[in-house]
């Protein structure tokens, strides 16, 4: 039968539809992913927001509205984020990622009240772990209402015949019983440079401090490839169900970096790693010799040295004494003229210096080796900031000292001040403390500064991070007002101090920590939006999803 003309017209108007269906189709460009209807903070130079962005081949390609990359792009795969809020991958800036994934096998003290409790969790361990060895990790004397270290005494007659080694929690001293002492041949003898052997009534406490501790550490057999294996796919699984896509390993020996490449490289470790390598001789042989080793997604380009030890066992070296304990000052762990010629090495071979500062003494011997290296011996003279060395902790600086770091990038940890302030003034005094954990300060002088956990010291959760920043309280919402409130940071300062800053303290800064053409795809939705949410809420925050270069590594079940 012959068609009507009403009919005629329908079917024109359908083919026309089809046809423009099909070129407008065609003229759209292919992406992996689309992900639409989101609050984005970009952190990019103006912290722009965004509503959508597509990805291809593990960067984004185009970020804007929804109607902006629904209407010029197609996905395999696209994704409604109902109106979450997606920020850059997180950067811990320093953590001990290899140390925290080998510490979920060991034994754990965190939390611990008295040195009973930590007794009766080693005898529980010991129940059900046959290991030759028992090692732990997390006791803190500060915790405990007699706040003194220990003794190896009850240990020695609990365990004569295995060799006990528990931590503190900053690693910055141990408790070694005696079969582990024996280990190393520790007597009243030894002695130890930046570092303590503790004796009292002419015996050996246990105790060794800094320097001391690896004594006894380098006899405990070392971990086997699948050991080294499951301990970096333990930590990467926690790390991305916090949405910590970038980790800053502080000291690692060869042959763990070595094993991140491998495990990379085969697909299983897909966590980003800047490693900073343990100042010895290994190392140095091997990197200075070859040169930086940079890969997608491992960096080998930073030396880790140790200035100092902690303030928790007052081995931080301050300029005058401890408040607490007005004859010691704490010690350096090695020698000025180590740190100088390292400091020399560091620039004739293009390797950043990162080195532990905890101490206001420690921070000002560093900070003058850093501009005395990078200036005076420079034919060019260029701004220290070029290099981008870094003192990590930076947690007490003198007065005088704080417009210095206008050429080094302080890397510090929020968690630090508020774990430390219930006892930070007892140990350095009123007037001393208030250049402590001093993080906007820092911020002023230096126009960034570079944030993380140091995991497992504290938790390696970054929303603690960054309340513990902007509101400088402990999880118990203590004190109040906030910490020495004055040195908090602003919300967008410390998402750039977790993101883009972060990047730059790794010379990433053109590959990562923002949501921009180009960069690689490491992002993260949430279901709080930290920016906005009532400050007190940020703890409570949970990861959705973690993508690493396009690729969905964690979903929130």
């Amino acid at each position: 039968m012959p068609l009507t003309l009403l009919e005629n017209k329908m079917r024109i108007t359908i083919i026309s539809f089809l046809i423009f269906c099909f070129f407008s189709c065609s003229q759209k460009q292919q992406a992996d992913l689309i992900i639409h209807n989101a609050i984005i903070y970009t952190v990019d130079s103006t912290f722009s927001n965004a509503q959508s962005f597509a990805i291809k081949d593990g960067k984004f390609i185009a970020i804007g509205t929804d109607d902006e990359i629904l209407s010029s792009y197609n996905a395999s795969e696209i994704i409604d984020a109902q109106g979450k809020a997606i920020y850059p991958g997180f950067i811990d800036s320093h953590c001990h990622f290899y140390g925290y994934g080998k510490g979920l096998q060991e034994l754990n003290l965190v939390g611990t009240k008295s040195f009973d409790e930590v007794v009766q969790k080693i005898i529980d361990y010991s129940k059900t772990n046959k290991t030759e060895w028992i090692v732990g990790r997390g006791w803190d004397q500060n915790d405990w209402e007699i706040k003194e270290f220990p003794t190896r005494f009850k240990l020695d007659s609990l365990f004569p015949n295995t060799p006990i080694f528990i931590e503190r929690i900053d690693g910055h001293a141990v408790l070694a019983n005696k079969k582990a002492l024996m280990s190393a041949h520790i007597n009243m003898d030894t002695e130890i440079s930046g570092g303590v052997v503790e004796i009292k009534n002419k015996a050996l406490t246990g105790i060794l401090i800094d320097n001391a501790v690896d004594l006894v550490k380098n006899s405990i057999p070392k971990p086997t490839k699948e050991e080294i294996k499951k301990a970096l796919l333990d930590a990467q699984k926690k790390c991305f169900e916090v949405g910590l896509t970038t980790v800053d390993d502080a000291g690692l020996e060869k042959n763990i970096v070595d094993a991140m490449d491998e495990f990379q490289k085969s697909g299983e470790l897909k966590m980003r790693i800047y490693a900073m390598l343990t100042d010895n001789k290994e190392n140095k042989d091997y990197y200075l010799k070859n040169g930086i080793y940079k890969t997608e997604k491992l960096n080998v380009r930073s030396f880790k040295f140790y200035a100092d030890g902690a303030l928790g066992s007052r081995g931080a070296c301050l300029i005058k004494s401890y408040s607490d304990k007005i004859d010691e000052r704490g010690f350096l762990l090695s020698k000025i003229e180590h740190f100088d010629s390292m400091a020399v090495l560091m620039r004739e071979h293009n390797f950043q210096m990162n080195t532990h500062c905890i101490g206001d003494s420690s921070a000002r011997i560093i900070k003058n080796i850093c501009y005395k290296t990078l200036i005076s011996n420079s034919t060019a003279s260029p701004a220290p900031i070029s290099y981008r060395w870094r003192i990590e902790h930076a947690q007490v600086v003198n007065e005088n000292d704080l417009k210095y770091f206008s050429g080094i990038i302080p890397s510090v940890q929020p968690t630090h001040a508020t774990s430390d302030m219930y006892w930070a003034k007892d140990r350095l005094g009123p007037e001393r403390v208030k250049y402590a954990y001093a993080y906007n300060d820092l911020l002023k002088a230096c126009g960034m500064i570079a944030l993380g956990t140091d995991f497992p010291v504290e938790s390696i959760n970054p929303f603690f991070t960054f309340y513990a920043a902007v509101a400088r309280k402990d999880l118990k919402g203590f004190p109040k007002d906030g910490f020495q409130i004055e040195n908090a940071l602003s919300r967008e300062n410390t998402l750039k101090g977790m993101t883009i800053w972060g990047a730059y303290a790794n010379f990433e800064e053109n590959e990562k920590g923002s949501i921009e053409v180009g960069k690689l795809a490491d992002f993260i939705i949430l279901d709080n939006d930290i920016m906005k949410c009532d400050i007190d809420n940020v703890p409570k925050t949970k990861v959705v999803y973690t993508f690493v270069n396009g690729e969905k590594v964690y979903e929130k079940r």
